[in-house]
């Protein structure tokens, strides 16, 4: 987290103030929090069950979401940071429609597959959107974003992405989010890891661990 912060910082990234709450900043804030601790906003990583986060993970920050069960909201937007090489692995979404932007560093590679109904790779030639530019993909096709670029998948479409060069800043935009219930990957992952703290208490909180602290 630290890390990410000045990575943040030095792509001029600013996060929300309670990005940087301490645990204890936490107690008895629900009734003014409500939206950030329900619609799960705030920090998240995960090693995919890799066990080599380096190699296979993905540090995030949701900065807002909808709840259709509690809100109006339509919307998401995640800020994110895919090291070189370090793959979030090949999934879709069944619901979610999203745009991935590289917002600075290197170059972002993202490999695309359609998916059937039953989630195997489709054979199929299929389109997204490159900065409102509709491209034409053949499956399996690996699309280089440089930053400033994004591109728009509709859901269905089995997207897995890394850093090329240097570390990435990897924005998302998309309709609501749920990872609990809306992710598919192709392989079997595990999704979201027990931690081993290495301090006496966490720097900041995940957003998994509000409800420890209120």
């Amino acid at each position: 987290m630290r890390s990410a912060l000045d990575f943040f910082a030095e792509n001029k990234f600013n996060l929300p103030i309670w990005a940087t709450y301490s645990p204890s900043d936490w107690k008895g804030k629900y009734e003014t929090h409500a939206e950030i601790i329900d619609n799960v906003l705030g920090w998240d990583l995960t090693d995919f069950g890799s066990n080599d986060f380096e190699k296979r993970g993905l540090l995030l920050f949701t900065i807002r979401n909808g709840n259709i069960l509690k809100d109006k909201k339509s919307y998401c937007e995640k800020i994110m940071i895919a090291g070189v090489g370090q793959e979030t692995p090949m999934h879709f979404h069944r619901l979610k429609m999203e745009d991935i932007i590289n917002r600075g560093g290197g170059i972002l590679e993202i490999e695309f597959y359609k998916s059937n109904a039953d989630g195997s790779f489709s054979d199929k030639e299929f389109t997204v959107k490159i900065d409102g530019v509709v491209t034409h993909l053949q499956p399996g096709a690996f699309v280089q974003l440089k930053p400033g670029q994004s591109v728009t998948m509709e859901s269905g479409v089995y997207h897995r992405f890394y850093g090329v060069s240097a570390p990435v800043l990897v924005g998302e935009v998309s309709t609501v989010n749920d990872d609990t219930n809306d992710n598919f990957f192709y392989e079997e992952i595990g999704r979201f890891p027990q931690i081993e703290e290495e301090e006496e208490s966490p720097l900041f909180l995940l957003s998994s661990e509000y409800n420890q602290y209120l």
